[in-house]
């Protein structure tokens, strides 16, 4: 890993391996920050809810960026979809993307669901990938199809049906942390959580379908035994 681009410890009072434990925790599971802190008590560490809180702030983005670069590759058909969310009493829209495989490729938080909003995303999406897809699979939602002729026009685009729940499924770990959160508090608080909770989702949930069942006892031990410096460690 360069080190230039590792997370800086430096004024912290507890060690690297605790506070990437503890953000593993509250990234990876559906946990409150005092949630948390009581799995940490019991492990004979005293740390505040707070303290858990500005970990996540400070350090889940670098943990995200670390585990994007290490990642195994995305497929080449993308699922795209929104959601609505409600944000201090405001509806906005949480736009989604996975591959064929359940892989999120990115995510955005935006107040509208038309063309413009569709084609910021493709666009986040294309800079971030750096590749081009062979297809895209949507619902009916028309604003797909302008952002797709003007970015993508060379490629398949699949509408309608069944044919995108895998994208539609892909928002029910975000309800769920929605639910256990009371809701965001902001759109950028909500695209900063969602952001690294797509990254370590990706990383330690693996996609059982491409997985022998003797492999996934592996694969799982594999992704528990991380350095503190991108990946997450067992105190």
């Amino acid at each position: 890993m360069d080190t230039s681009t590792a997370p800086s410890y430096e004024g912290c009072r507890f060690p690297a391996e605790i506070i990437a434990h503890c953000v593993w925790l509250y990234f990876r599971f559906c946990l409150s920050f005092r949630d948390v802190q009581e799995m940490m008590l019991e492990r004979g560490v005293e740390v505040s809810h707070e303290g858990i809180r500005q970990w996540t702030l400070k350090f889940g983005s670098d943990y995200a960026r670390g585990l994007r670069r290490g990642g195994r590759g995305f497929g080449d058909t993308w699922h795209l979809d929104e959601v609505f969310c409600r944000i201090n009493g405001e509806l906005v829209y949480l736009w989604r993307a996975v591959d064929q495989d359940g892989e999120t490729l990115d995510i955005l938080v935006q107040k509208r669901r038309n063309a413009r909003a569709a084609k910021r995303f493709l666009r986040k999406l294309l800079k971030g990938l750096r590749y081009v897809p062979r297809a895209m699979v949507t619902d009916k939602l028309s604003s797909y199809s302008a952002a797709r002729e003007e970015l993508l026009p060379g490629i398949e685009h699949r509408r309608g049906g069944r044919l995108n729940n895998r994208a539609e499924n892909s928002h029910q770990p975000t309800r769920e942390r929605e639910r256990r959160m009371r809701r965001f508090k902001s759109m950028p608080h909500a695209q900063r959580f969602l952001s690294v909770h797509a990254a370590v989702s990706n990383h330690f949930r693996p996609c059982r379908q491409r997985l022998q069942q003797d492999g996934r006892e592996g694969f799982l031990a594999e992704r528990e035994g991380f350095e503190p410096s991108i990946r997450f460690k067992a105190v």
